[in-house]
């Protein structure tokens, strides 16, 4: 197997949902189980990019080959894709801030995950930041946030401690997600900051964009009885990570190997993932392109 990392930035609000829940948010997305924090499932984004191969005349060729057969009509005709995609997990989320209106939050639980996932996939990284102690936020010297050394998010007061790994890590992710725009990156970098776990895990719960939806009756132009809805969104700006893995084919009388297979793949695709495309949601950039370090 060859293992690689790879990025989605969101572009606009994204909602990968769960279905229906009995609570206050008719529809929520999805989150890991264990931790609560919004994921993207695997099994998402390996059917858009199918889909996305598919209408590609260019690339479908090497659609079974990537994904398996789309219909199995006999022992013969069944064989496991050589492309496996795992859960994109949040690396950045975006939080309002008093000063610089924008802040990418991350923690020291997300930051371990996603060092575990690099190592693995054979990527040297920066050492891990110390833990910002209770009530504090770890950021870079320039960061766009800090204001009279504090660090204001949506209700939260945290003292600002500047550490020069917070700052090696957000360069680090804003190469990988702005590769080829050093404005970009820079802009992303001063705005990261480092929260204890306890507080990323509030805001991951409640920073999240609620939007309230209606259905209009065509025939009086008004809305509908009881047609008023609640949908949980991703924000844009966010920031997921992954790993996906290509082993050699396994298609029968196909004996391309995983180095060449992976040639078929771009290092980076605009794509629409999860529900609410007619609105707008769910515009995304996967990155494959890795990181450096």
């Amino acid at each position: 197997m060859q293992p690689r990392i790879f990025h989605l930035h969101t572009l606009s609000a994204l909602h990968c949902g769960v279905g229906q829940a009995a609570d206050v948010v008719d529809l929520p997305i999805a989150r890991a189980r264990a931790s609560g924090l919004p994921i993207v499932p695997g099994s998402s984004l390996r059917g858009v990019l199918r889909a996305q191969m598919e209408s590609d005349p260019q690339r479908e060729g090497d659609v079974p080959v990537l994904f398996g057969p789309r219909e199995i009509g006999g022992q013969a005709d069944a064989f496991a894709g050589a492309l496996a995609v795992g859960d994109a997990h949040l690396l950045l989320l975006p939080v309002r801030a008093l000063a610089g209106i924008i802040c990418y939050a991350t923690s020291p639980f997300i930051l371990h995950r996603y060092r575990q996932d690099l190592v693995r996939a054979g990527y040297a990284t920066p050492a891990l930041p110390e833990q910002p102690g209770s009530g504090q936020a770890c950021v870079g010297h320039d960061s766009a946030n800090r204001q009279d050394g504090l660090l204001i998010l949506e209700d939260l007061d945290l003292q600002a401690r500047e550490d020069g790994a917070v700052r090696e890590w957000a360069t680090l992710i804003g190469q990988a997600v702005h590769a080829s725009d050093a404005d970009a990156q820079s802009d992303l970098v001063a705005r990261v900051a480092l929260l204890p776990d306890d507080i990323m895990g509030y805001l991951a719960e409640t920073a999240t964009e609620i939007r309230s939806r209606i259905a209009i009756n065509p025939a009086t132009g008004t809305v509908k009885r009881g047609a008023l809805w609640y949908e949980e969104n991703l924000p844009a700006e966010s920031v997921l990570w992954g790993v996906q893995a290509l082993s050699a084919s396994n298609q029968g009388g196909n004996d391309r190997d995983a180095v060449s297979l992976s040639s078929g793949l771009p290092g980076e695709e605009l794509l629409q993932l999860g529900g609410k495309a007619g609105v707008g949601r769910g515009l995304v950039r996967l990155l494959r392109s890795g990181v450096s370090a």
